[in-house]
């Protein structure tokens, strides 16, 4: 008897398939991420809350000690790269606030243009300088805690007492830079509110945010030791950029198009 042949299966999914199945669904997330303006604002957003904590928040906490200008340069002089790593975060800071802005106004271009063109001002273009201020100020504390030779002319005391001016005067930049933090969102509110296609409590939210980061500069300049204390306050105002955030990216936003139908004239 001969033997009965036996059907060769083949794998139809070779490798070149997984890939190109794999590559097609990866543009497709891209391209859902792109084609929507707000999902795409949101993801600049929450990249700026990641590195805006690392400097004003988290390097204060760990290197500065209040009123101990030696010990303060001493941590900074021990922890280099940590000092570093805030001023890049800065630097990349100031850029992701142009694309952030630029997003916005992708996205609210068509609810108000000016107001848009507000939002890149005063959110955007005008923050984005003063943190190059603040890098500035933040190397020149860094050399002078490293030692540089042309300082030898100082001695410690000085040169703490140098380095801490310009720490101090960075603070009291940020303190300056809270007008231009309250002022920005109250454009963008207007534009939250009047899109339809963003909830309206948002933009409400964002107007009582930008009012309290407006009273914390002005507090900072007239009464800077009531200034912890309006910090505490306005706590929960202040999550409405948060909330805005986390909103684009989960739900994302597109402007609605309105579809202009004509009627045919009469013959």
């Amino acid at each position: 008897m001969s033997a009965t042949r036996q059907p060769i299966v083949h794998n139809l999914e070779s490798p070149t398939t997984e890939v190109t199945m794999t590559s097609t669904r990866n543009a497709s997330i891209r391209n859902r991420i792109i084609s929507n303006p707000g999902r795409v604002a949101g993801l600049w957003y929450l990249l700026l809350v990641f590195l805006g904590p690392l400097r004003l928040m988290y390097i204060p906490s760990k290197l500065f000690v209040h009123g101990n200008a030696a010990a303060t340069v001493n941590n900074v002089a021990a922890h280099q790269l940590l000092f570093r790593m805030g001023i890049v975060a800065d630097l990349a800071g100031a850029v992701v606030l142009i694309f952030l802005t630029l997003s916005f106004y992708r996205l609210f271009g068509g609810v108000g243009r000016n107001l848009a063109v507000q939002v890149i001002i005063f959110g955007g273009v005008m923050p984005a300088l003063i943190y190059f201020v603040g890098v500035a100020c933040d190397l020149a504390t860094l050399t002078i805690a490293r030692g540089a030779d042309f300082l030898s002319a100082f001695d410690k005391p000085q040169r703490d007492a140098l380095a801490m001016l310009f720490l101090n005067l960075r603070d009291h930049q940020n303190t300056g830079a809270e007008i231009l933090w309250g002022v920005w969102l109250l454009p963008l509110a207007v534009l939250v509110y009047k899109s339809r296609f963003l909830p309206r409590f948002l933009g409400v939210w964002l107007v009582i945010n930008g009012v309290a980061y407006i009273a914390l500069s002005l507090t900072g300049v007239l009464w800077p030791h009531y200034q912890g204390k309006v910090f505490a306050y306005s706590q929960p105002a202040l999550f409405a950029e948060l909330a805005l955030t986390l909103w684009l990216v989960i739900k994302g936003a597109k402007p609605q198009t309105i579809e202009i139908v004509v009627a045919p004239s009469a013959a």
